[in-house]
Order: C-alpha cells, then structure tokens, then sequence
C-alpha cells in the first residue's frame, strides 16, 4: 500500500517547504495540493497556485511524486494545462501525477459562470481525452463543444512516456468510464454524502464505488489494472490517532486500493489532526 499526503496551498512557500520536505523525508510515495481558485472548505483562507507551488516543491524534493488533487476544466484549457504538466514533469524529472476530476461550482463561479453537475461532467468528458492528445501527439486539430484547439501539440514530450500518469477522480458513472479509457489511475473520495450516516456507511459507499469501476474494467480490455486511489479523510480526520489510520489502511487495501491519500495535520478544522500521528505513521513503516 503507498500513502500519499496532500497539503493544502494555504502557507506561503515559508512555512510550506519543510511541510514538502518532510513528507519526502518520512518516506511516503506521494505529496498532493489541491487546484482551485477558491475552495468551499475554506472559502475565506489564502489560497497559493497549485503549478507555481508544485515547481517549487519539485525543486525542493528528489524522490516523492507530485501530484494535482485534482485539475478540472472549470479554469483550465486543455492546451495550458498541457504545457503546464509537461514543464512540471521535466522540473521534477518524471515524477508528476494528474489528477483530473471535474470540478465543484466554486471555481466556476468565480470566472463568472455557472455549470450544473450534469454540465461540469460534459466538459470533463470533453476535456480528458484532448488533454490525452496534447501530450502525446505533435499536431492537435479539434473544434469540441467547450474547446478549441488549432495546431497544438505534444512540443515537447513528458519525461514520462507516452505521457504523465492520469488518475481521473470519478463517483459516477461517466467519470468512471473516463478513468477506465484514459487513466492510470481511479481516484474517490467515496460517495459524497454517506459520510454524515457514519463511516460504516462511507465504507460500504467506497466498496459499491469499487465495485462499479470492477466491472467497467472488466470489459475494457485494459493492458494493465488500474491503480486505485482512496482519500481517507471522510468524516473524522483519519489522522486523529495512529489506530484509526492504520486501520483506515487496512480496510482500503482490503477494498482493493493499492493507495490512500491523507491530509497533512492542521491546528483547526478541516483535516484537524497531531501532526505527531502522521509523523508515527511513517514510523511504523520503516
């Protein structure tokens, strides 16, 4: 099992550093930051850029992978976001990991537009493949409902090939077929409301989520399983002591999860935990 830990982009890069630092040096596989402009959870906190705070963090780092949690097309072109991933994949010599999802209401409403669920999953389902061909082919023509692109392309390459790993974030049917064709990787957080009916419910929400992405799989033909993400901070923080996290593990790797993402440790909600927990967590897998 590989254990991630997403900090938020709320430090300046300061106070933020020693946080990427130290994930790196406790020995987990993968650090995260969320994209948004704003976000619900803290509406009102200082919020960083996501691209400027991964640069840094790759320049501050030799082995953790990097990752987005999660780019959506509520802000982002295709074609940019191209170009942004491939120069982050060769600042941190191939160790960049797409997450792709499609976006809450926040970030839309900020550049003046409005989508429904419904909305935001269309683009999403335009957005994914096209993102596909910007990194992997050297001339892209396409004229889509919500994107345009006239002559770009993969100019240059990722580092890693054919290109950087996307591990698409799906609950739903749609993003979950969008997972299956185009990712390396499937990523939840499991169903959005079962957490308020305890975490017995978010549990047996997570296994039916899995289940669904099972069978899609099982009919896609695909050269390799996907790897599968979990974010275990549903309800509770996971972090709010040692057992509760381990065990937390233990039921996602049972649940088929071959990684798990928690926050890193904040003096107040949300995501309010000892950083002391998280600190034993990397000591008990050494």
């Amino acid at each position: 099992m590989r254990i991630g830990v997403c900090i938020l982009p709320e430090h300046p890069w300061r106070e933020a550093e020693p946080l990427w630092r130290q994930v790196e040096d406790w020995g987990f596989e993968h650090a995260w930051t969320y994209d948004h402009l704003v976000w619900a959870g803290l509406p009102q906190a200082p919020w960083h850029s996501t691209v400027a705070t991964l640069a840094a963090a790759a320049m501050v780092t030799d082995r953790v992978r990097l990752g987005t949690f999660v780019a959506s097309p509520n802000f982002r072109h295709p074609a940019l976001l191209a170009k942004d991933v491939t120069t982050l994949d060769d600042l941190s010599a191939g160790r960049v990991l797409l997450g792709l999802g499609a976006g809450g209401d926040l970030d839309s409403r900020l550049l003046g537009d409005e989508h429904s669920r419904g909305e935001r999953t269309a683009r999403f389902e335009e957005f994914v493949p096209l993102l596909d061909r910007l990194l992997t082919e050297d001339h892209v023509e396409a004229e889509g409902e919500f994107f345009t692109v006239a002559g770009a392309g993969a100019r240059p390459r990722c580092v890693q090939q054919p290109r950087v790993p996307f591990v698409v974030a799906a609950n739903g049917p749609r993003a979950m077929r969008l997972a299956v064709a185009h990712g390396t990787g499937w990523l939840t957080t499991g169903p959005p409301d079962a957490a308020e009916d305890g975490l017995d419910a978010w549990w047996r929400g997570v296994g039916e989520l899995a289940a669904r992405v099972d069978e899609l799989e099982a009919g896609a033909g695909r050269d390799r399983p996907l790897e599968r993400y979990l974010s275990l901070d549903a309800g509770a923080p996971a972090l709010s002591s040692l057992d509760e996290v381990q065990d937390r593990i233990g039921r996602a790797q049972q649940a088929g999860f071959t990684d798990v993402v928690v926050h890193w440790p904040r003096a107040e909600a949300p995501y309010r935990a000892d950083v002391r927990v998280l600190e034993a967590l990397a000591g008990s897998r050494s």
